[in-house]
């Protein structure tokens, strides 16, 4: 199945990210006692080149994966200059196994990576072990907390540089490396 997984470049109102969306709040809820996430976000975050939006569709053409990442600069909520936040990223529990969310996830760097933006930055919660395992194990430390949920102490914040020896490459243009009309297999 995994090589038979495309990534797709999709708004983040598309109808298959509301779907995924969907899930993952419900999913929230389970862990964390009847609550989602509560972060604002806005289709308008997600669109290149200050964000990217991904889905992984199966070989029916299901969305079985999603993950995206938006700019934040310095700012009240504890965000830098430079930084890349990472947000919903979710794996359906069929399609859980695979490798779905670390290629979105090499995806997403190398996206906000290409537009200038010099670190990864995602707020995870304690609930969410699975999900600390594959950030720690993708290069992401634990860090001072940010974000909406800065001041809950189930909130586990964590970051990872985004540049290799203080080098940059900037995107070419505003088309992802996995854009609509031409998706890539992962």
């Amino acid at each position: 199945m995994p090589h038979r997984i495309q990534l797709r470049t999709v708004p983040y109102d598309h109808p298959d990210a509301v779907k995924l969306n969907d899930q993952v709040q419900l999913e929230y809820q389970v862990r964390y006692d009847g609550e989602g996430d509560a972060t604002h976000l806005d289709p308008a975050m997600f669109v290149p080149p200050r964000g990217l939006y991904l889905l992984a569709y199966d070989a029916t053409g299901a969305p079985v994966a999603s993950g995206g990442w938006r700019i934040q600069d310095e700012n009240d909520q504890g965000y830098s200059d430079g930084d890349a936040e990472l947000k919903r990223m979710y794996v359906v529990p069929e399609a859980r196994g695979l490798g779905l969310a670390r290629r979105i996830l090499a995806a997403l760097e190398a996206d906000a990576r290409a537009a200038g933006r010099l670190r990864m930055v995602l707020e995870t919660g304690d609930q969410q072990p699975e999900a600390i395992a594959l950030y720690l194990s993708s290069g992401y430390t634990m860090s001072s907390k940010f974000g909406h949920y800065r001041f809950h102490t189930s909130s586990r914040c964590m970051t990872k540089p985004l540049h290799y020896a203080g080098h940059i490459q900037p995107r070419q243009g505003t088309s992802s490396p996995a854009a609509p009309s031409s998706p890539s297999g992962v």
